[in-house]
């Protein structure tokens, strides 16, 4: 028997990331425009090092509140009030490791082994790989694609669900597709799930970059006190805190000795002084914020108009998120596609085939950088498919 072998099967079974592949093929290039990974080109702001770095330096290295620190959980209760206009009280926060470890104690919290939860294609990898290392089942429905838009069809969603389905989990805006729920499809949704009494994991990772103003709807916006709803979160996207690896739940009260259990065995906390940056991020970032999202509007336009004038891609703006999921003709294997792309044009753009079933066709830009770096990458991107 081999070393490997001898492992837990499901830890073996774990799939590699078809995103980090093509990032590992070419990381380090000379010329190269990065547009693979979920991240912006901009550092933490110093606000927000400076509280981490104060806070270090001042002693604060010991363990903690495994649900957060108090300061950091009342600065999560005062940006829902202001970007989400509702009143949450300190109990229903609960500080993570990253956005990642949010949606990995959400796992453990509603699934047992055996279980199914649905979820909306094509999407982030990890959800469902998250699922299937706890041992629960991940099952995709796919979006539509139609017109260079994406939609939500509920009877497919109705259709997925079986005696043994716990939850639904819902990523909008999304990643990779941008599709962004409307209030409607919210309530449709919320609906389902109380007539089959099944959880939500809502994934609002990326509300605050909706293009049609404001904030994108939320389940926050229709949801009674009595409905079975998580969220999970990041500073990731936010606050340009990709490499912080810290996020937070937000849940029922009366989950919260399980969340802390969970988090307790697991991490036992998120750092002390990585707090006190979280807290400077919510308290004084808004004006960051809105800065990262003027820049990812103006350079969604520059890359998708520059590619949709060539007539040979199909996908238009997306409504929400960071991301162009491109259909370009001639791109029938998105993999060896992110591979040509890069070796041929230095754009560097991951495989839709690794968003699982209905991503095979489509290639994903994250457009969160400098607009002339955008618009070089565009540049390169259309005198590429022009060849095709």
């Amino acid at each position: 028997m081999s070393i490997v072998s001898s492992l837990s099967p499901r830890a073996v079974m774990a799939p590699e990331s078809g995103i980090v592949e093509v990032v590992n093929y070419a990381r380090g290039r000379d010329g190269l425009l990065p547009l693979w990974v979920g991240e912006g080109d901009l550092p933490t702001p110093e606000f927000i090092n400076k509280a981490a770095i104060d806070a270090l330096a001042g002693g604060e290295t010991f363990y903690t509140y495994q649900r957060g620190i108090p300061e950091l959980r009342q600065a999560l209760s005062d940006y829902y009030a202001r970007h989400f206009d509702i009143t949450l009280p300190v109990e229903h926060f609960y500080v993570t490791g990253s956005g990642m470890q949010a949606i990995q104690i959400s796992v453990q919290a509603l699934t047992s082994p055996g279980d199914e939860l649905v979820y909306l294609t094509p999407a982030w990898p990890n959800i469902a790989a998250a699922l299937e290392i706890a041992g629960a089942r991940s099952v995709g429905v796919q979006l539509t694609f139609e017109g260079g838009r994406w939609s939500v069809d509920l009877d497919r969603i109705a259709a997925a669900i079986t005696p043994r389905t716990r939850g639904l989990f819902i990523n909008t805006p999304s990643n990779p597709t941008g599709w962004t729920a409307t209030r409607d499809d919210l309530a449709a949704i919320l609906a389902l799930a109380r007539k089959h009494d099944l959880w939500i994991m809502a994934d609002e990772i990326y509300a605050r970059y909706y293009f049609a103003g404001g904030r994108a709807p939320s389940f926050l916006d229709i949801m009674e006190p009595d409905d079975k709803i998580m969220f999970v979160n990041s500073f990731s996207k936010n606050w340009s805190m990709t490499g912080w690896r810290i996020g937070w739940i937000v849940a029922p009260p009366q989950t919260g000795q399980v969340l802390e259990n969970l988090i307790q065995y697991s991490t036992s906390g998120v750092a002390q002084f990585m707090q006190r940056g979280a807290v400077a991020a919510l308290n004084d970032g808004d004006a960051f914020v809105q800065s990262n999202i003027e820049k990812a509007r103006r350079s969604r336009d520059i890359l998708c108009d520059a590619l949709i004038a060539t007539n040979r891609v199909e996908t238009l703006k997306p409504d929400g998120a960071l991301y162009a999921f491109l259909k370009i003709d001639g791109v029938t294997d998105s993999r060896k596609a992110a591979i040509d792309i890069v070796d041929k044009t230095g754009v560097g753009l991951a495989p839709g085939a690794a968003f699982g079933p209905g991503g095979e066709l489509f290639v994903r830009a994250c457009f969160l950088r400098d607009p002339a770096q955008i618009r070089m990458a565009a540049n390169r991107l259309c005198d590429y498919i022009l060849t095709l």
